[in-house]
């Protein structure tokens, strides 16, 4: 327990001394400029711009809806959800359980929207999906 408390001391020190050599740093007014930067640097803001713009067309907007779809039935076992990219290209599925079946739908979604009637609860799934303002 004593070396666990003179070990959190040590690192404690220095992060002290760390923070102490930054922050004479910016007092003095150095700054780092992009030429100073080591040329990985470089290299890694661009796969960081490569990597967001293929993130783009992942479908990382996700939203599920659950609800009962019939009166006579509780659990809420029958779902909507919404599958789509930054731009609102994607899929809605849902599955509708009744007594002794489930169906299954797909309907494709582009720019938000979709062609196909759309019922309230694949409607709720795409705007809850959709990322929202700021």
């Amino acid at each position: 327990m004593v070396v666990l408390g003179v070990l959190s001391l040590v690192v404690a020190l220095v992060a002290l001394a760390l923070a102490l050599v930054l922050l004479r740093q910016v007092r003095s007014g150095r700054r780092t400029t992009s030429a100073e930067l080591p040329e990985d640097v470089h290299g890694l803001r661009q796969e960081v711009a490569a990597l967001r713009t293929e993130a783009k067309d992942a479908l990382r907007h996700l939203a599920v809806v659950r609800y009962d779809a019939f009166g006579d039935m509780g659990g809420h076992l029958s779902w909507s959800v919404a599958l789509l990219d930054d731009s609102g290209h994607g899929v809605v599925l849902t599955s509708i359980a009744g007594r002794s079946e489930a169906r299954t739908y797909a309907k494709s979604i582009a720019s938000w929207t979709c062609e196909q009637q759309l019922s309230p609860e694949e409607l709720e799934a795409i705007d809850h999906a959709r990322p929202k303002r700021r």
